[in-house]
């Protein structure tokens, strides 16, 4: 909840910009604290940051401290309102299950932050006391490279070191207030074969509901957004800072730059940009489509419950990530039925059994979908929940391609008899969501991108895997 309301705030006063929000309570902000930005495993995942319990001068050699100066400002007054009011009706006719699900979803976060205020270093200084003698005894400061931070963050690929440069803090107690309604009814028949083909057969009508209403008291001096600078670290422990924001880290292991993965590229734009990376993810979709039947309709099943949990999504796709850098998988021992490890468990059984292809290499592919659907926005994954039926999701993916070819499409194709009023009204705010445009004109729909592609990538690559567990 307060995750998603400092996300919230962030989009709305730095879109695309430097701010970074804090994602718990719990996290040490403070000016020169040591923050570990984690690149993903796919080029275009937004890096994930990682507070420490340090700070820069915990992690330089020597007793004299840097100590640069601090400007305190006014920054604005916020008070916002976001929610989502959803209703539909879905027929997911599966490979052995036949279900109805008719929802309505409402929620409203309301972040009243009030007044606050932006702390930030002065740069010039720090530069100066980085750089310059702090003493007679004491040269240019360098890091202390048997620091334990510094040498279990060496030990893996893809961090770099950074330092809270500025932080926007609440200057009075304020909270931050969820309410959500959820209403599902549900009909249908479903059929199970396990081990030795034993059977079990349900069928069932019913409805779940689900009313909540939280309110968080946040107090004075709470950060809640920051920016970085990053560090170029030597093996010797020499380092830079990174003072412009087209510039990044690294941290030199044996001599080498261990960069980790750059991020999308400009070379190409718009749909022939979407059509090259998608292409190079070809050999992903082929795979999923190649899995066993039964193996694949489970997989859709069980993708398609956790994508309406987004703590059971992120669970999935941090173990998965783990498991395809060779990281031993933790998922926690809890049998409760509606605990977000069982879809978790559920997921990694399947693909470990996923019979005559390499569960390695079928790992790695589920792995792309989910980290696609992790970098989506609430809306926009509550709005692709509603499509995973075998009817629908071959008409999102002519809409994919149209989007990555020639960004038009006759509304007389075959695979778009899915698309009624109600279904495509709610396919142009999916895609809308996403940066992209639908527009019917005359017999024909056409597709642009408005603006960035990275999210049109992030749905593109989202919707071509689940159709692939459709086919």
């Amino acid at each position: 909840m307060f995750a998603t309301a400092t996300r919230n705030f962030v989009q709305e006063v730095d879109r695309g910009g430097l701010l970074i929000p804090v994602s718990s309570l719990n996290d040490t902000i403070a000016l020169l604290t040591v923050v570990v930005k984690r690149k993903r495993f796919w080029l275009w995942q937004k890096a994930k940051y990682i507070p420490t319990d340090f700070t820069l001068n915990d992690i330089l050699t020597g007793d004299a401290p840097i100590k640069p100066g601090v400007t305190e400002t006014d920054f604005i007054k916020y008070d916002g309102t976001f929610g989502d009011n959803i209703q539909a009706t879905v027929d997911a006719n599966f490979n052995s299950a036949n279900v109805s699900l008719e929802g309505k979803d409402s929620s409203k976060l309301q972040s009243s932050f009030g007044s606050l205020k932006k702390e930030e270093l002065e740069v010039q200084k720090l530069l100066l006391d980085c750089k310059e003698r702090i003493s007679p005894q004491f040269p240019s400061r360098i890091l202390d490279m048997s620091h334990g931070l510094i040498q279990q963050t060496k030990e893996k690929r893809r961090r770099v070191f950074g330092i809270v440069k500025e932080r926007i803090l609440t200057t009075q107690p304020c909270s931050v207030i969820e309410e959500v309604q959820q209403g599902v009814q549900f009909a249908g028949g479903l059929s199970l074969c396990g081990p030795r083909c034993t059977k079990v057969s349900l069928k069932e009508n019913g409805s779940l509901s689900k009313d909540s209403n939280i309110t968080m008291e946040i107090p004075v001096l709470t950060p809640i957004a920051y920016s970085l600078i990053e560090l170029e670290v030597k093996q010797d422990g020499r380092y830079e800072l990174c003072l412009m924001s087209y510039t990044s880290g690294f941290l030199e292991v044996d001599g080498l730059a261990c960069e980790g993965l750059a991020s999308v590229g400009a070379a190409a734009s718009g749909n022939l940009h979407l059509r090259q990376e998608l292409e190079q993810l070809r050999d992903h979709f082929q795979l999923l489509s190649s899995l066993p039947a039964t193996t694949r309709s489970s997989l859709l099943q069980q993708i398609t419950q956790v994508m309406v949990d987004r703590l059971a999504l992120a669970s999935l796709q941090s173990v998965l990530e783990r498991m395809c850098v060779d990281e031993a998988p933790v998922v926690e021992d809890d049998t409760t039925t509606d605990s977000p490890n069982q879809s978790v468990r559920a997921i990694l059984d399947l693909l470990e059994q996923s019979g005559q292809v390499d569960s390695r290499r079928a790992l790695s592919a589920f792995h792309l979908i989910t980290s696609a659907m992790d970098e989506m926005t609430n809306d926009c994954l509550s709005l692709l929940g509603m499509f995973c039926s075998l009817t629908v999701l071959p008409a999102l993916e002519l809409l994919v391609q149209c989007v990555s070819g020639k960004g038009e499409l006759p509304l007389s194709s075959a695979g778009l008899a899915a698309l009624t009023e109600d279904v495509y009204e709610k396919t142009e705010r999916l895609f809308a969501s996403s940066n992209v445009s639908l527009m019917r004109d005359g017999s024909t729909v056409k597709t642009t991108i408005s603006s960035r592609v990275c999210p049109a990538l992030v749905l593109c690559i989202a919707v071509r895997g689940l159709a692939s567990l459709a086919h």
